[in-house]
C-alpha cells in the first residue's frame, strides 16, 4: 500500500498533506510504495551483563592525525561512520585521502562511488597523489550488486558516496527518499556488523546545514561527522557530533592546499592573529572543543547607529547569548548600548558554543565601547552569570597550559578556578569574580 513520506523528517501519512504534522515543512510529502523486505526470523537470545566479556574495539589508523582524533583513535572494524556537510567542502578529498592512507598500509579499500564517474575520481585521485592497486573503485547505484561484489573483495573499508544516490530494488521510490535512504542504511549497516568492515557514508546536508534524510539516519549509524568551513576558507572543521567509540564534541583542524587536506597540529597558532599589539575590541580567549583546549581570537565593533533599532550582528558566536552579555553589561556595569550597533567576529571560522567564552566576548565589547585596549599577551575565560558574577568553567587547568605554551603573559579568569589550580601560572593574574571587577582591572 502506497504512503505518504515527509522528505525532511520522515513521517509517514495515509494521504497527502500540504503542511508536514511532524516537523512543518510545506510540500515535502511524497507518495512513495514501501515494499518491506522478507527475512527469516531467527529466535531471540539473552545474555547476562556479567557474562560478556569486555572487548577492547581494535583501531585502524588513517595516518590523518586529525581525524584519528576526532573518531576516537581511528577506524573502529564493523563501524558505520556518516559524514556531512556542504557541497564542495572537501568530504570527498577527505575520503580519498583515507582511502590512500589505508592503501599504502597493505590494506584493500574499496570507494563506491554514485556521484562521479571513474575517470573524474581519476582526475582527483592523481591531483592527491592517491594511485594505489589497493584502491578499487566501484561506479555503481544499486546497493544489493554493490555489496555482493564487495563480499567477494573483503576490504577493510567501504565509502559510499553517497547514501542519497544508491538504491535497493526491494523500494520501488527513487534514490534519495525516505524509504531508500533508510532501508539503505539498514542494509549497510547489517553488512558492517556481520563483515567486520568500516563503512563510511558521505551524506547530503540541507539549507539549514542539517544532513538530508529521515533523522534516524542519524540514529543508525556509529559516528555522525560535520565537514564545515568556508569554501573560499583555507581551513576547514571537522567535527564529532555522535562517536560510540569515542568522544564527542571533538574537532579536528585541516588546511586546504594545491595536495589535499592537510592536517593542522597547533590550531591555536593559526587562529590567533599577531598579539603582539593590540587593539580596542580584540582579546584571546580560552576555549575547550571536547577535550582539546584552542585559544582563538574574539573581535568586537561597537559603533553609534543611526537606526533606531541597533545592529546585533554574531559571526562564530550566539546572537542571543551576544544580546545577552551586552544587556548585561548595560545594567550591573553601566556600559549603554542601546544607539549603538554591535559586531562581533570568531577569528578563524571557529564557532563558540560553550560558556567559558563569556568573559572575552563581555570584554571585547567593553574595550571597543570605550575604546580602550586590554594588556598585551593576555587571555581570558569565564562564565558571566545574569547578576553579573563571573562563574568558573571546567578543564581551567588544559587552558593555563594551552595559554602558556603559546607564550602568553598575562591570564583573566574567575577567583574559584584559581582556588582549584594545582599548579599556579607562572603569569601575571587577575582573579575576577564579576563583571565591573574585570572592567576595572583590565579596562579602566
Amino acid at each position: 500500500m502506497a504512503k505518504f513520506y515527509c522528505q525532511q523528517c520522515g513521517y509517514q501519512s495515509f494521504k497527502w498533506l500540504g503542511r508536514c504534522p511532524g516537523c512543518g515543512s510545506w510540500g515535502t510529502l511524497v507518495e512513495e510504495n514501501a515494499t518491506p523486505s522478507k527475512k527469516a526470523k531467527k529466535p531471540a537470545k539473552f545474555f547476562s551483563i556479567t557474562e560478556i566479556s569486555h572487548l577492547e574495539e581494535p583501531r585502524i589508523k588513517t595516518h590523518l592525525s586529525e581525524l584519528d582524533q576526532v573518531l576516537g583513535g581511528g577506524l573502529v572494524p564493523g563501524s558505520l561512520i556518516l559524514l556531512g556537510g556542504d557541497p564542495g567542502i572537501g568530504k570527498s578529498t577527505l575520503l580519498l585521502q583515507v582511502l590512500k592512507n589505508l592503501a599504502t598500509k597493505g590494506h584493500k579499500v574499496i570507494y563506491l562511488s554514485g556521484e562521479e564517474s571513474p575517470q573524474q575520481i581519476k582526475l582527483r585521485a592523481e591531483r592527491l597523489n592517491a594511485n594505489h592497486e589497493n584502491i578499487l573503485i566501484m561506479p555503481e547505484t544499486d546497493l544489493s550488486s554493490a555489496l555482493e561484489a564487495t563480499l567477494a573483495e573483503k576490504p577493510v573499508l567501504l565509502a559510499v558516496d553517497s547514501i542519497q544516490t544508491v538504491f535497493t530494488p526491494e523500494i520501488s521510490s527513487a534514490p534519495g527518499s525516505v524509504s531508500q535512504v533508510r532501508e539503505c542504511t539498514n542494509k549497510l549497516l547489517e553488512f558492517a556488523k556481520t563483515q567486520g568492515v568500516t563503512v563510511i557514508l558521505v551524506g547530503h546536508v540541507t539549507k539549514e546545514g542539517a544532513l538530508a534524510g529521515p533523522r534516524i539516519l542519524e540514529h543508525l549509524v556509529d559516528t555522525v561527522l560535520y565537514f564545515e568551513g568556508e569554501r573560499t576558507a583555507h581551513f576547514r572543521i571537522l567535527r564529532a557530533v555522535k562517536n560510540r567509540f569515542g568522544s564527542t564534541n571533538e574537532i579536528g583542524v585541516f588546511e586546504m592546499t594545491a595536495k589535499g587536506l592537510v592536517p593542522v597540529g597547533n590550531p591555536s597558532a593559526y587562529f590567533l592573529s599577531n598579539t603582539e599589539k593590540t587593539a580596542p575590541g580584540a582579546v584571546v580567549c580560552a576555549t575547550m572543543e571536547g577535550t582539546r583546549p584552542l585559544l582563538v581570537e574574539v573581535q568586537a565593533l561597537v559603533s553609534k547607529t543611526p537606526l533606531a533599532t541597533p545592529r546585533r550582528t554574531s559571526v562564530g558566536f550566539d546572537p542571543q547569548r551576544l544580546s545577552m552579555i551586552a544587556a548585561i553589561l548595560e545594567k550591573k556595569v553601566g556600559l549603554s548600548f542601546y544607539d549603538q550597533d554591535i559586531y562581533l567576529n570568531v577569528v578563524g571560522g571557529i564557532k563558540l558554543t560553550e560558556p567559558g567564552a563569556d568573559l572575552a566576548v563581555a570584554m571585547a565589547l567593553a574595550s571597543s565601547r570605550l575604546e580602550r585596549t586590554l594588556p598585551p599577551k593576555l587571555f581570558l575565560f569565564g562564565e558571566v552569570g545574569l547578576t553579573g558574577e563571573v562563574r568558573p568553567v571546567a578543564y581551567a587547568e588544559l587552558r593555563v597550559k594551552e595559554g602558556l605554551k603559546l607564550g602568553f603573559e598575562a591570564l583573566c579568569a574567575p577567583k574559584e578556578n584559581f582556588k582549584n589550580l594545582k599548579d599556579k601560572p607562572l603569569v601575571k593574574t587577575f582573579c575576577v569574580s564579576n563583571l565591573q571587577e574585570a572592567l576595572e582591572t583590565l579596562i579602566l
